[in-house]
């Protein structure tokens, strides 16, 4: 069996990025990108959801993230829209960096040739002790990085949706498969306590799921980890007895892909509700998604001060 005390790391320091604080949207210059039917309707729903106190609960993946999106996420948070964030285990790299450094995504036609694709010691040191120290807290995955880049004070943590989770107490769940994420090469890494941390967070997103009736489930832009453990989160609830039958699912990505087609759409819907398929890029969806929902819920307000 291979040594894995001896990988090498690297610094931070010397890993050129792709992406940078500068090319994060701004929740007041997000737009109108898409005009459709089917949008136009999800929001509506979305906005009937906020009224009524339901569940709305966003499933990520890391490339929205990556394409500056995090800041109007964050909006969504902080407006009382979004009541949980789930994220594949690629989410809280990216979002630790920013927070870390102000930059993230590396070049990785480049890293993979010579052995050092995802070998940053800082990310790598900092997110496993985080995951140590929530195992032995028995926290969740998410709360516990969150948690730590507050403990941290990282310099940019305001641009973090993981530390403004912890400072708004929304959950946010992490969900993982050992070997997929760049932390998990590195020798500070401690597979005993990803699995505790990540099982917590797939309980917690349960409980999540178990409030859904009337409610919004979100997919955008995780292709298998997130629909598997939804569909097996709400096969949970509904054993348990839990009312989950009038949801509204949504998948906004740019390719149809099976698993959220069938595992967030289709058959969870099966028994009542709506589903929606948006296909177009993050670039799009998510801008308008937060420019219709902020325009909504300022009329709201508008007419509330107006009584």
């Amino acid at each position: 069996m291979l040594d894995f005390t001896k990988i090498k790391t690297i610094s931070i320091k010397e890993r050129k990025n792709k992406v940078k604080l500068s090319d994060l949207i701004k929740p007041e210059d997000s737009k109108i990108l898409i005009h459709s039917d089917d949008f136009n309707e999800l929001i509506e729903k979305m906005i009937n959801a906020y009224k009524n106190k339901k569940q709305v609960i966003l499933m990520m993946g890391a490339h929205a993230v990556k394409v500056g999106m995090s800041l109007l996420i964050i909006d969504l948070m902080k407006k009382g829209v979004l009541r949980h964030i789930a994220m594949n285990g690629a989410v809280p790299i990216h979002d630790f960096e920013i927070a870390l450094i102000g930059e993230t995504s590396e070049y990785v036609e480049k890293t993979i040739e010579d052995g050092t694709f995802g070998m940053i010691e800082e990310t790598g040191r900092i997110l496993n002790e985080a995951i140590k120290e929530g195992a032995e807290s028995n926290y969740g995955m998410g709360y516990a990085i969150g948690k730590k880049i507050n403990d941290l004070s990282l310099l940019n943590k305001e641009y973090s949706i993981l530390y403004n989770a912890y400072k708004l107490n929304i959950p946010v769940t992490v969900h993982v498969a050992i070997g997929t994420d760049i932390i998990h090469q590195h020798p500070s890494c401690d597979g005993a306590a990803i699995g505790k941390t990540t099982y917590q967070d797939f309980k917690i997103f349960t409980e999540s799921i178990s409030k859904l009736e009337e409610g919004i489930i979100l997919n955008i832009g995780c292709a298998v980890i997130l629909p598997e453990v939804f569909l097996k989160a709400l096969t949970i609830a509904r054993n348990l007895g839990f009312k989950v039958k009038n949801i509204t699912a949504a998948n906004l990505d740019m390719i149809d892909h099976y698993r959220p087609r069938e595992n967030v759409v289709h058959r969870p819907t099966s028994l009542g509700g709506n589903g929606f398929i948006i296909i177009e890029k993050h670039e799009k969806t998510i801008p308008t998604l937060h420019r219709m929902i902020v325009n909504n819920i300022s009329q709201i307000n508008n007419k509330d001060n107006a009584i």
